[in-house]
């Protein structure tokens, strides 16, 4: 047997945001919290029960540490992290706003300790010691290193008959769509378990016409057995390789948008391990409303509590 449930790599990040109504370039204080879109995803599957593993890159210094601490306290194993005696710590800062603006990111992700780190620093016994390997496209553009780590992350995976999930989660200012697309169109002839949203599928790919008629077009270009298309407030579109499945989204006030969607993917994969993906859809649906009615990245819950949400269709009081 594997010694993890999903392993994946990504890097740790420091986010800076100011609430709505003030601006990034008057702020005097910021709000901190930790991100990294594929610790988001593991960390909330550990938090659920499931035994994950996070390889990585971090600067030996107290902002590293950081970031490595709040992984931790979710039971995350680390232990396949790298650390260097040089190098930065990637950060990102968020201006909310409230309409007629939109909320801004702004990523500060160049030659960090992660995006140096070569394929040779990869313990890929450890990496490949899963039942799934989850991998981002927001990973893809940060560096040559990463791009070649993904993809051959994947061609060892596949070699080993691991199942690979594979989160399009697409970044404009990263890099273009015409980029994308290149680098993506072959990663996703050999995923197993393939995460677009609807924009994405639209925005890199030109598709057209409704949800369901997107994701076919999209099933021509995967190997994925599974699909899931995120729809926003419609909620999820999940092929099963026999049918499309709609999960309405789940109410919700929003507090913070950021993160919503990688704990939908974990929700999903929650099911999914379970061998229940109709259930995946369920819960993934249910873990972005509750990221969303939370402030940062990361949700913090746990099995029990995420099985109450599901069965309790409002917000009432358990007492």
């Amino acid at each position: 047997m594997p010694k993890f449930d999903v392993t994946t790599y990504g890097e740790g990040q420091l986010r800076y945001s100011v609430p709505p109504g003030q601006r990034l370039e008057m702020a005097d204080k910021y709000d901190v919290n930790i991100s990294g879109t594929e610790a988001n995803v593991t960390t909330l599957l550990s938090r659920l029960g499931w035994n994950c593993g996070w390889v990585s890159s971090l600067p030996n210094n107290p902002m590293a540490r950081r970031v490595y601490n709040a992984y931790m306290l979710s039971g995350l194993d680390l232990s396949a992290v790298q650390w260097k005696n040089y190098g930065r710590m990637a950060t990102y800062y968020v201006e909310y706003a409230v309409p007629p603006r939109s909320t801004n990111v702004f990523y500060d992700r160049t030659n960090t300790c992660f995006t140096n780190m070569c394929n040779t620093d990869v313990d890929w016994d450890y990496i490949l010691d899963t039942k799934i390997l989850h991998l981002s496209g927001l990973t893809l553009p940060l560096s040559e290193n990463t791009r070649i780590i993904i993809n051959e992350a994947i061609d060892k995976a596949k070699a080993k008959n691991i199942t690979v999930s594979f989160d399009v989660n697409h970044r404009t200012r990263l890099w273009s769509t015409e980029t994308a697309r290149k680098h993506l169109l072959p990663i996703l002839e050999k995923v197993d378990l393939l995460f677009c949203g609807l924009r994405d599928a639209r925005t890199i790919f030109d598709f057209s016409g409704s949800p369901q008629e997107t994701l076919q077009q999209l099933q021509q270009l995967t190997s994925a057995k599974h699909l899931v298309m995120s729809m926003s407030e419609n909620g999820l579109l999940g092929w099963d390789g026999q049918e499309m499945i709609h999960q309405p989204s789940r109410s919700v006030i929003v507090l913070d948008r950021i993160g919503a969607g990688d704990a939908m993917v974990g929700g999903v994969l929650h099911g999914y391990l379970q061998d229940d993906f109709v259930k995946g859809l369920v819960y993934g649906v249910t873990t972005a409303s509750m990221n969303l009615s939370q402030y940062g990245d990361q949700l913090i819950t746990n099995a029990t509590e995420l099985d109450e949400v599901v069965a309790t269709p409002s917000g009432d009081i358990i007492r």
